[in-house]
């Protein structure tokens, strides 16, 4: 008889052979939990959040040349009890008050998509593609359905290359909205902070850190971006 041990390791490669999202929990990804906020109605439904620290690469972009390229893994999972549709828009937010939306470019996403899965274990997804099927239901008694993602940024170091630190908000997560008093409509979007280590110079991933920051916010769906607050840098936004 095997012992105890090598049993539960039998059974490990099994699970990841039959249930190939089971390894994405052994990864280095990060997990971001829904989290109850006071505007929350009792029916809304919230995904679940997975993501990788955000890395940079450079690549030729068509019909912009050479270009650094900020991109961001993620899995997205449903536990209410009817699939849910996710329309992202991820927005970058610089300490140099610069926005960036996430872009489809599909020359460079099937690049990033090569380096990051070349067997395309993870069956990643663009943020349009993503929309054409609902997220189906997991159970809590069951391997999560994770359907994985990535958010691309192409201007980031064209625009604020001494980026010192950052935020991420992440729209489409949930379908909570609320109205104040004077008919503002909010909806519920997660924001992540990161740092920048260096002095820019570098096009190095390991110089992005979470600063482990997750939260759920309401924020005005009709106001422009520009009133999204930045973080504050941890070394002077000038060098």
């Amino acid at each position: 008889m095997l012992p105890r041990r090598f049993a539960a390791l039998g059974l490990l490669i099994g699970l990841l052979a039959a249930n190939p999202t089971l390894g994405q929990r052994l990864d280095n990804s990060r997990s971001v939990e829904p989290e109850k906020n006071v505007q929350d109605r009792d029916d809304i439904t919230t995904l679940h959040f997975d993501f990788k620290d955000p890395r940079m690469i450079e690549l030729d972009v068509p019909g912009r040349g050479r270009r650094v390229v900020w991109y961001m893994l993620y899995w997205v999972s449903n536990y209410s009890k009817e699939p849910f549709y996710f329309y992202p828009e991820f927005i970058l937010l610089t300490n140099r008050k610069t926005l960036h939306h996430d872009e489809v470019i599909p020359e460079v996403f099937e690049k990033i998509r090569r380096i990051e899965d070349p067997s395309d274990r993870f069956k990643f997804q663009t943020s349009v593609s993503i929309t054409k099927k609902p997220i189906p239901v997991s159970t809590p008694d069951a391997l999560p359905r994770r359907v994985a993602g990535i958010a691309i940024w192409t201007d980031v170091q064209e625009k604020a290359p001494n980026t010192a630190s950052f935020r991420i908000f992440v729209n489409g997560l949930s379908n909570g909205w609320s109205i104040d008093d004077e008919g503002g409509i909010s909806r519920k979007i997660l924001m992540l902070e990161f740092d920048r280590r260096g002095d820019g110079s570098r096009i190095d991933s390991s110089e992005i850190v979470w600063r482990n920051v997750a939260k759920w916010l309401y924020r005005d769906a009709s106001s422009a971006d520009v009133d999204l607050q930045p973080p504050q840098s941890v070394r002077p936004a000038g060098k």
